[in-house]
């Protein structure tokens, strides 16, 4: 099963390595320009509208003419942004430049979808695990590399590192990734009807519903973090850089190591389940983070929670979506998840600039709760097979 994904977990590092070179410098650059901690907020949020507009219109485009072109779109805009950051000179260059690559992403999307093309349905969720092992590995080296760079050389060096990293990653995509998906299999592309029809049914329907829930509570937190670790432990930008790297390592050990053993011996709902009452129990410790130390239960639990609910959650929703329409309903699945990063990133740091830090963690909290109120709903109200024990499991009862 590794070999068959593994030049998309290659493609899917590098890519990623280049990204996550990005997330802890771009609100300190963002405050160079004088800008307000909300207006960081509202960054973020510009940048996850639009990707919310192009998620489902690249996930649809991807069934229709393959994963393959679409990455390769997404990629050449991602260079494009990256650059223009480089040599931004006022705060109106930094929105254009997320703008850019916002609407020309598409690759969250659609490298779901292409592992779900090539893995069977029992696969999946371990092989979402090794796809977010893979983001996670580039996110341990690219805030090394990003924190280096902006000690030495200031801000424009991480972003063209960003660039030319994207560059090769868009040679490999071009030269050796496969296409996943036949023209066969592209010529019986779902109607509107037909994509509708899925959206409204009653499997789909509450999981998507749950996964929106959970997006909200991950980009609340993704948006304050790095001001948390600024405003309640003093970090400077170099030195949040290496704690990403050192939560991208904690992360790449747990979802390599449990996320398959979790769902073969629980099943994907109940691993998700405990991915996201791990998630609500680190949130609700963020009161106590004054010095590092107490920072790392929070930290641990946020690790280990998105190691094992989101890749569950993703199997859970390749499982019931039809092949026909994969791209297009993880293309929803993808837009919410950025409609998320367009409302969370301003409530959470506006939080946190009313309030101060200890506050930094409610409204993911809070929406940690709606989301594990949903998966207990479902479970009880509509229990298809994914909610079934695996017969390894069964055995042991």
């Amino acid at each position: 099963m590794v070999a068959r994904i593994l030049p998309i977990l290659g493609i899917t590092f590098i890519d990623i390595l280049g990204f996550s070179i990005l997330i802890p410098i771009l609100p300190y650059f963002v405050q160079h320009f004088g800008a307000s901690d909300l207006t960081v907020g509202l960054l973020f949020s510009t940048f996850a509208a639009c990707q919310f507009i192009a998620g489902p219109v690249w996930g649809n485009v991807s069934d229709r003419i393959g994963r393959k072109r679409v990455l390769i779109i997404s990629q050449i805009g991602a260079t494009i942004g990256w650059t223009m950051l480089a040599y931004a000179g006022s705060l109106a260059v930094v929105f254009i430049a997320r703008i850019i690559e916002g609407l020309s992403g598409g690759n969250i999307s659609v490298t779901q979808a292409y592992v779900a093309d090539l893995v069977e349905p029992k696969d999946r969720a371990r092989a979402f695990g090794y796809v977010g092992a893979s983001f996670s590995a580039g996110i341990i080296f690219g805030p090394l590399l990003g924190g280096f760079l902006l000690a030495h050389y200031g801000f424009s060096a991480p972003f063209l590192a960003a660039a030319a990293i994207q560059f090769i990653t868009l040679l490999l995509t071009i030269f050796m990734l496969p296409e996943s998906t036949s023209s066969a299999e592209r010529s019986h592309v779902a109607t509107f009807a037909d994509i509708l029809r899925s959206l409204s049914d009653r499997t789909l329907a509450p999981l998507l519903i749950q996964i929106w829930a959970f997006s909200l509570s991950l980009y609340a937190w993704f948006g304050v973090l790095t001001l948390l670790f600024k405003e309640a432990l003093h970090f400077n930008g170099s030195q949040t850089s290496y704690f990403f790297a050192s939560f991208g390592l904690v992360s790449v050990i747990l979802q390599v190591g449990i996320v398959g053993g979790t769902n073969d011996r629980f099943g994907a709902r109940r691993t998700a389940l405990l991915g996201i009452g791990s998630l609500l129990i680190g949130f609700l410790l963020v009161p106590l983070i004054h010095t590092i130390w107490s920072a790392l239960p929070t930290i641990l639990l946020f690790a280990f929670g998105m190691a094992i609910a989101r890749p569950s959650l993703t199997a859970l929703l390749t499982d019931r979506t039809p092949e026909n329409q994969r791209g297009t309903i993880l293309g929803v699945s993808s837009a919410l998840d950025n409609l998320s990063g367009v409302f969370m990133p301003p409530v959470s740091t506006g939080v946190l600039g009313a309030f101060g830090p200890a506050w930094a963690g409610v409204p993911s909290a809070f929406w940690s709760v709606v989301a594990l109120v949903l998966g207990l709903r479902n479970r009880t109200s509509n229990a298809p097979a994914d909610d079934a024990l695996p017969p390894q499991a069964q055995e042991s009862v």
